[in-house]
């Protein structure tokens, strides 16, 4: 019964399914990981990289994550060929907003523009659903810190600590123990994405070639400081991970 409704993004199964839109958000979950947590000084994004060929020439810049405006970026899990139409165009919509408004836009007018534009692609003929799903993290005055997780079906949420990618239901399940009511701080949030990332990834041994990590801060002005860790501060952060398991091992 799938096979006569799963060719068309417009069609409705009669158990009620969009079937491509569900194809697509599959794809997702077979991509890098990505981590995002809310701390309490800040945010902490971190990303599975997944390195296919020895042969490829190093990144310029990041694959994994991007800057929309000076108060917020993502995170992209799948395809990021179609990431990059929705970057562009959430870039677009925030300069215009701040060139109308002399004034940042709201992270979460942002989030909802783009899934707007996602939503459309589920819904006309003759589209696909981007095969791709998003962390945001971003900071107005007036609501803080905020993080966001978007999938291809244009539905958005809030959240305090999510995990998107391959083996997220692994991840949130480590989250939701570790994670505690009180936020922990940047530095604390990173060591715990690094363990998420060390239990998605299959027991693979962290290194900085395998997870880029980002924490978005807020200087004495006010301002959003945005920095993708060096490889040296990857790795500090990684040996206190191992450090810490080692020891907890021991006791």
């Amino acid at each position: 019964m799938a096979r006569r409704y799963d060719s068309s993004t417009t069609t409705f199964s009669p158990e009620g399914r969009l079937h491509q839109v569900e194809y697509a958000i599959e794809a997702i979950n077979n991509a890098g990981t990505c981590v995002g947590i809310l701390a309490k000084d800040g945010i902490v994004m971190a990303s599975e990289r997944r390195i296919t060929s020895g042969l490829l020439a190093p990144a310029k810049t990041s694959e994994k994550t991007y800057k929309l405006c000076s108060h917020a970026a993502c995170n992209v899990a799948g395809l990021t060929a179609d990431a990059n139409i929705l970057i562009d165009q959430a870039r677009i919509y925030a300069g215009k907003n701040h060139y109308v408004y002399q004034d940042p836009v709201p992270v979460e007018e942002l989030v909802e523009h783009v899934c707007n534009y996602k939503q459309a692609y589920t819904q006309y003929g003759g589209l696909r659903p981007f095969g791709v799903a998003f962390l945001f993290a971003g900071y107005d005055k007036h609501h803080g810190f905020q993080l966001y997780q978007s999938d291809p079906s244009g539905n958005y949420s809030g959240w305090k600590a999510t995990v998107i990618g391959a083996n997220n239901q692994a991840g949130k399940s480590l989250l939701k123990t570790e994670y505690k009511e009180k936020a922990p701080s940047v530095q604390e949030a990173l060591m715990l994405a690094v363990r998420v990332l060390n239990k998605t990834m299959d027991g693979t041994a962290a290194s900085v070639e395998k997870m880029e990590l980002f924490k978005m801060t807020v200087d004495d002005k006010g301002k959003c400081q945005h920095h993708i860790l060096t490889a040296t501060e990857a790795k500090d952060v990684i040996d206190s991970v191992v450090a810490e398991s080692a020891s907890a091992g021991d006791s």
